[in-house]
């Protein structure tokens, strides 16, 4: 009589313990995960909930890209990433019935874009694009290695202000550089330092592998510098007056002066904030 009376303390034991007798039901995959590209970079994944779930649960999705990177749960059946697309770029979906990722997810669904077609080596390399003074954008590249001279390129721009892709017009060569300038329209408003511009660099024949970037604008902002009206010295003083950019916000700039002294081998360079057209006052003595 004492081996039930120990099962049944055990049990009890397991049950205090908050061991589950049966394990929690794996959610099975999502299902018609698909892939597409929108304007130039935009890359976005679509997928349906899974086929015989749990009625008891509340389906959320766990996915990342690869090498597991920008993991996110969310319970939206899509996902958007703006990416340039000069390799191949996947994404894993797995269902769950919460946001603890342990909590018995189902099998991953992957689904991947491949890299434009052409010779790797005929794309474009170093493909930098730059906003000057919130004026014009010039983007420059450098020609492919197994590409003809005479090659004759095109560069295609988007941004979410824009309501298609446009191509820019003013391509030229500098040296080994070619180039083309082109004005973002409708970015000069509060948010714009959320924004990027997209572009793609082709051949007018399709003979080029495309080359793509992504240029985030808060950080390839380069504004001219501050225009330079009267320089003059003033008791013990040396004044420089001029006319900040019209193109940025108040307190958006700081400046740099330097100042070279005939009697002194190294020049004083000073980093400053001015808020009206008196940049500097340098005491000489």
């Amino acid at each position: 009589m004492e081996l039930p009376v120990r099962l049944c303390g055990l049990w009890a034991l397991l049950l205090c313990a908050g061991v589950d007798a049966a394990p929690r039901e794996t959610q099975p995959p999502v299902t018609n995960l698909s892939v597409s590209v929108e304007n130039l970079c935009t890359v976005t994944w679509t997928w349906n909930p899974p086929e015989g779930a749990s009625p008891n649960c509340s389906l959320w999705y766990f996915s990342h890209f690869g090498n597991k990177q920008d993991k996110q749960i969310a319970p939206e059946t899509h996902r958007s990433k703006e990416v340039p697309l000069n390799e191949s770029i996947c994404l894993q979906v797995g269902s769950q019935c919460s946001t603890n990722e342990s909590d018995n997810p189902s099998t991953l669904v992957e689904k991947c874009i491949s890299p434009p077609e052409g010779d790797p080596e005929s794309a474009v390399t170093e493909l930098q694009c730059v906003w000057h003074d919130l004026n014009y954008m010039k983007c420059t590249w450098l020609p492919g290695r197994n590409t003809s001279p005479d090659t004759n390129y095109t560069l295609y721009y988007w941004h979410s202000s824009l309501g298609k892709i446009l191509q820019c017009e003013n391509i030229h060569r500098e040296g080994q550089r070619i180039s083309c300038s082109f004005t973002p329209t409708k970015m000069k408003d509060s948010s714009f330092e959320q924004q990027s511009v997209q572009v793609m660099v082709k051949d007018n024949a399709g003979k080029i592998r495309p080359s793509f970037n992504i240029v985030p604008l808060d950080s390839h902002v380069q504004p001219d510098p501050p225009h330079i009206k009267r320089l003059f010295f003033q008791r013990d003083g040396l004044y420089v007056l001029g006319k900040k950019s019209q193109n940025f916000r108040s307190r958006c700039l700081s400046y740099q002066v330097e100042v070279n002294n005939s009697q002194t081998e190294m020049p004083l360079i000073l980093s400053v904030s001015f808020f009206i057209v008196v940049f500097l006052k340098y005491f000489l003595t």
